[in-house]
């Protein structure tokens, strides 16, 4: 009776499931994971078989091949901006090359002698001359200069006898006025400077420039006078004779 009114009822009361189909139920998710477990073992041994071949070593040639593709790749990838349109440049001719410049070294040309003088006895003067222009001395006073040397060494640069170590610097020729040195004959004992110094023409006309500016009012003196007043010489007079081939050769030179 009581399976009729199982039968009878409206619905059928679900009969229990049977032990064997629970655990089939329980074991399907498990047979599925074990089912998808065995196909991604597959595709990793096919994986890994493929990965196996194209490890095989490959020719150089055909590696740095694929590099200078991949280069030119990357290249025509990247963004660039447009190129300039090209211009037509007109070449422009090669300026000549300036003159060489005269070397500071080149010897100047020696002065054409005036007055009688000898080219040595010139270049001395000139010595003289160009003391004087750089120190701003007016040509009165390089006329003064240049008339004592003629008359104290005859505008040679000289030596002395009493002096053997003036032999020791460039000279030309000596003398034996006790121990006057040099174009103007200038002595150290007196304080005008060392034998070596008064022997160089540079230094013995600077010292005579120095000497003259002392002079209180030597640009009103006579050439002789102001000679005398700096030299303090036995024969004041001695300058004057020189006076016009002095202005001669001043005027020359400058």
């Amino acid at each position: 009776m009581a399976s009729d009114e199982r039968r009878i009822g409206r619905h059928r009361a679900p009969e229990p499931p049977r032990q064997g189909a629970r655990a089939a139920l329980t074991s399907a998710p498990a047979r599925i994971a074990l089912a998808g477990g065995v196909t991604c073992c597959l595709g990793l041994l096919a994986f890994a078989g493929t990965h196996h071949v194209d490890r095989q070593p490959r020719p150089v040639q055909e590696v740095l091949a694929d590099r200078a593709a991949d280069e030119q790749r990357a290249s025509r990838a990247r963004e660039r901006a447009a190129a300039p349109l090209a211009v037509p440049v007109t070449p422009v001719p090669a300026s000549p090359r300036p003159p060489a410049a005269r070397s500071a070294t080149t010897t100047p040309a020696r002065p054409r002698p005036v007055a009688g003088l000898t080219p040595l006895q010139m270049d001395n003067a000139k010595k003289i001359v160009d003391v004087g222009v750089d120190l701003g001395v007016p040509r009165r006073g390089m006329v003064v200069a240049v008339a004592t040397a003629m008359q104290e060494s005859d505008l040679h640069n000289l030596a002395s006898d009493v002096l053997p170590e003036s032999y020791d610097h460039p000279h030309q020729g000596s003398g034996s006025d006790h121990d006057s040195l040099g174009l103007f004959q200038q002595r150290p004992s007196s304080g005008w400077g060392s034998v070596a110094q008064l022997m160089r023409p540079d230094y013995a006309a600077r010292a005579f420039y120095s000497a003259l500016a002392e002079i209180p009012g030597w640009r009103d003196l006579s050439v002789t006078a102001a000679a005398q007043a700096v030299q303090i010489s036995a024969y004041p007079d001695a300058y004057a004779r020189h006076e016009q081939r002095a202005t001669a050769v001043v005027e020359a030179l400058t």
